[in-house]
This record gives C-alpha cells, structure tokens and sequence, in this order.
C-alpha cells in the first residue's frame, strides 16, 4: 500500500499540471496583486498640487516655497492671488493651498524671541480624499517650516519604514491573502470537483486509505504554494524594495506553517461544500471577507469595534500578517514573534483534526 501514495501523489501532480487554466490562475494571480497593491493602490503622498498666496514675497516665503519646489512629493503650481483659493481647489487645479501671513519673515523672528505670534502660515486642503489631506497636511508642515523653524518644537523620526511606502504594509498583507487564494480555495475545489464528477469513489475503493488520498491530493498543491511563496518574495524584495530584515529562513518556515494551516481549512470547506460552486462561495465569504476586513490587512485592528477585535482573533491571517510586518519590516526574529506562531500551530493542529475527523464521516 505503501508504494501506491507516491503513484496517487504523481498522478495528482500531472492532473494539476496538464490544467493550465488552473495553473496559469494559481501563477498569474500573485504576481497581479502583488503589482497591483505594491504600485497601483498606495496611501503615499506624491505629485501633491500646491498653490502659493503670499502678499510679501519675502526672502523667507521665498525660501520656503523652494523647499515645496524641490520637494519630490508636491508640485509648485506657482502664486495666486487669495479671491482664487476656493475656485482653484474647486475645480482640482490644486489640491492645496499655503497661506503666508503678512510680514512674514519679521513675525517669524518674533516668534523666535518668544514673543507669541499667530499661525504664520495658513493651510487650506482639498478634504474630499481625507487620506491624502491628512497626510499632505503632516508633510506640508515639515516642508514649510523647515528643520530651523523656531516652531519646531520636537523632532519626529519614522522608524522602520521613513518614506511611509504603502507597499511596505500591503505585501505581508497581500501575502495572506494569495495563500489562502492558493491553497484554501484551489484545494477544496479540487476535492469537490471529484466528488461531483463521481470519481472520489472510485478513489476511495482503492487499497490506498482515504487519509492518504487527501494527502496525496493536497501535496501538490503544496507544492505549487512554496513555488508562488519563493516568488512573491523575490517580487517583494527586488521589485517592490520590501527589506526582509527579520531574515528569509524565518520568513519562510511561518510561511510554510501557514501553508498548511491554509491546505487544512481547504480540506475542511471541501467536507462542507458539495458542489464547486458552494466551494467558492463558502471560501470568498468565510475567508477572503474576514482577511480583508478583520486581518488588519488594510485596516488597523485597534480602530476596530471591541466586538470585531475579539472576532478577528479566530482569523489565522491576522496572526500572519501580523508576524510577516514585524520579520520584514521590523528586523524581528522568530523569538521575538513566537506567540504568532504559537496561535497560528495551535490553529493548524485544530484544523487538521476536525478536517480529518469530518471527511470520515462523511465517507461513514
């Protein structure tokens, strides 16, 4: 019997190999999000519009707006009279607008001596997109009063990611997801789908037992997610500069865990479903919803309700990503994210035993 698991093994393989539909899904898919979050959808401030009054073009207002000049992040529309301000941010030929006070540069000697003095430059935003008002507020703050500004009462300093880049906070995140795209759905459609078509039993009469034939079914499957694990990481660390401070054999042995936590919940949505269809639905609303939502993939878990915070707990992906972000970007190690893991085997081990004990029953 034993000599028949390595032959149920290879003609798996072939089957998922001969289905370039399903390949080119399974291959195609990761590279596309991975793109697609890491330049296409970014929270980064860049080629921020930004407009100038100033009644006195004094040396310090001057000196000022070359700093917003060469600044990568915004682009000098040049100096507008102040009855044009609500028109300009109307009509989206700015999307900010600095106010210099009069006598500008005496009032800021004024402020230096300690002398209280009112806002010395005024800030008006486009307020419609709220993520790059709030973020072109805090950096246009930083440009406009420059490092020696007596104003500058504190210093700030962005530790791990300084340039604020999105992709830094979307790979861990999209990570999460692509493998539970990969293993999860794929795995329990590919079970189901032999359960429909009628060969499942037909499998099942074989010498081989039932365990070994799901095995068999979800070892290529692992397969293929290990070749799309190595190559988001290549994607991640030379396409998109994501750093892998914490060091890649950390990296991936979690990733490894997850892989399997993810074959395991495949495995236990194909002993739910039993079309294919049900497959999907039941894999987009029970996973992909919850990672996106609850995962911290894209919203952070503390500006969840209490409720939703305890109930993100249950998803595996929150626990990934969250030890993905600290390994890649933080530098750490696999000590310093034990508990992640910890949470994500204990999950795995209770997966595995509850999809293996319902297959059976079913089979019963």
């Amino acid at each position: 019997m034993k000599s028949n698991f390595p032959a149920f093994v290879r003609k798996e393989t072939l089957h998922i190999l001969r289905d370039r539909r399903t390949m080119l899904i399974v291959l195609l898919i990761p590279v596309v999000l991975m793109v697609l979050f890491g330049f296409a959808i970014s929270t980064e401030v860049n080629e921020v519009r930004i407009a100038v009054v100033a009644s006195d073009r004094t040396d310090g207002v001057r000196e000022a707006v070359e700093r917003i000049a060469r600044n990568d992040s915004f682009a000098f529309c040049g100096y507008i009279p102040q009855e044009r301000i609500e028109e300009m941010l109307r009509t989206g030929r700015v999307d900010a607008v600095a106010v210099f006070a009069p006598d500008y540069d005496r009032r800021r000697q004024l402020a230096a001596s300690g002398t209280p003095q009112p806002p010395l430059v005024q800030l008006i935003l486009d307020a419609s997109n709220v993520n790059t008002a709030g973020t072109s507020a805090a950096w246009l703050q930083g440009v406009l009063l420059g490092e020696a500004s007596p104003q500058a009462l504190f210093e700030t300093r962005m530790l791990f990611n300084p340039r604020m880049k999105s992709a830094f906070n979307f790979v861990p995140g999209i990570m999460g997801l692509i493998f539970i795209l990969v293993c999860a759905m794929m795995t329990s459609v590919s079970i189901v789908r032999e359960k429909e078509s009628g060969t499942m039993e037909v499998l099942l009469v074989s010498p081989v037992r039932p365990r070994r034939i799901i095995l068999a079914k979800m070892i290529p499957y692992f397969a293929i997610s290990c070749i799309v694990l190595i190559l988001i990481l290549l994607l991640a660390r030379f396409l998109l500069g994501v750093p892998m401070s914490g060091g890649v054999a950390g990296i991936f042995a979690l990733s490894l865990l997850y892989l399997v936590l993810s074959l395991a919940l495949g495995l236990l949505v194909s002993t739910l479903a039993r079309t294919q269809v049900a497959a999907l639905l039941i894999s987009a609303m029970v996973m992909l919803l919850p990672i996106l939502m609850l995962s911290g993939m894209i919203f952070p878990i503390e500006n969840l309700p209490r409720f939703f915070q305890w109930v993100s707990a249950v998803v595996p992906a929150r626990w990934y990503i969250d030890a993905m972000r600290r390994m890649m970007i933080q530098g750490a190690s696999m000590a310093d994210v034990w508990m992640d893991g910890a949470v994500l085997l204990a999950m795995t081990g209770l997966l595995l035993g509850v999809s293996f004990r319902k297959f059976n029953d079913k089979l019963e």
